[in-house]
């Protein structure tokens, strides 16, 4: 039976709240389930999940497993709703009480009741939404990181100079995202991007590496050096889109200290993904090395407690 239209607005409306709850797509670095369609094929449904914008594709999943499976709407919701919370408490940004309340009165628009999103221990147990200006803020936010990542993940799909001038975009944008004042002075030469930031009070000067292959020893030495001859106090951040050789951090790690930290874009990604802030990561970064003498750490490391 074909929805109403009743129906399909509230389907809608129902696809604004579940939005931010899952990624669009699957990602290279996690589990294929934490993502709206890893949840449908994990249902029998990805016959209705259909590739291309997120709003679209979950308002088509919702609006088709309706009208053709409908006995399976309320396991989706609750498969949707169960995956969700464990990936936006990772986040650090939980589903609200606010949020279920509302699903709640929407899927009973659609004359269905789901027993277990009205237990009041449920309810409880989550936190209230925040002020709404602040709402706004963070799903705006949300956005621009959300697509962040999708660009990272497309790089691969560039030609080597369009990927340096991308790969170029999204750092920019990221360290905007997080407030840290990226300088104009960020340009591509060759394959070589230069910047600086602000985290605090540190300045840190930042290059970054695109080329294919790994980064070694001797581009870390003269990074370092460049960020030593500009002051005493100042910090360097490497990046390295394809990371850095084994021999070149075992290398680095011997001998001299250092003010300098290493990302690569595995880091960028799980950043992006909502393992840790940028801040955080650069924050966790800088402690490892201080306590270890270790140019770089992974994330995913950081994150994992190894």
């Amino acid at each position: 039976m074909s929805p109403s239209l009743k129906e399909t607005q509230t389907v809608s409306e129902i696809a604004e709240i579940l939005y931010r709850f899952l990624p669009g797509k699957p990602h290279p670095y996690a589990a294929a389930d934490i993502s709206f369609p890893g949840v449908a094929n994990k249902l029998g449904l990805s016959k209705f999940w259909m590739s291309g914008s997120k709003k679209p594709s979950i308002i088509q999943l919702l609006q088709a497993t309706l009208e053709y499976r409908r006995d399976k709407f309320c396991d989706l919701i609750v498969e949707i709703i169960r995956t969700g919370m464990a990936y936006l408490s990772n986040k650090g940004e939980p589903v609200t009480r606010d949020e279920i309340i509302k699903l709640n009165n929407l899927i009973a628009q659609v004359n269905f009741k789901i027993p277990e999103l009205w237990d009041p221990a449920l309810l409880d147990s989550l936190p209230s939404s925040q002020p709404a200006a602040k709402v706004v803020s963070k799903v705006t936010n949300q956005d621009k990181i959300e697509k962040l990542k999708n660009q990272l993940i497309e790089l691969t799909n560039l030609k080597p100079q369009e990927r340096g001038f991308a790969f170029e975009k999204i750092l920019i944008d990221l360290f905007e995202t997080y407030n840290l004042d990226p300088r104009s002075s960020f340009k591509l030469v060759g394959e070589q991007i230069d910047g600086s930031f602000q985290l605090g009070t540190d300045v840190y000067l930042v290059e970054a590496k695109w080329r294919e292959k790994q980064t070694d020893q001797s581009d870390l030495l003269i990074f370092r050096e460049k960020v030593e001859s500009k002051s005493t106090w100042g910090r360097g951040l490497f990046i390295s889109y394809n990371g850095f050789t084994r021999d070149g951090l075992s290398a680095f790690a011997r001998g001299r200290s250092t003010n300098i930290i290493g990302m690569d874009s595995q880091d960028i990604f799980h950043i992006l993904n909502g393992e840790m802030s940028l801040i955080e990561a650069i924050n966790k970064k800088v402690r490892h090395t201080a306590e270890t003498g270790e140019f770089f750490v992974s994330v995913y490391t950081l994150s994992h407690g190894g």
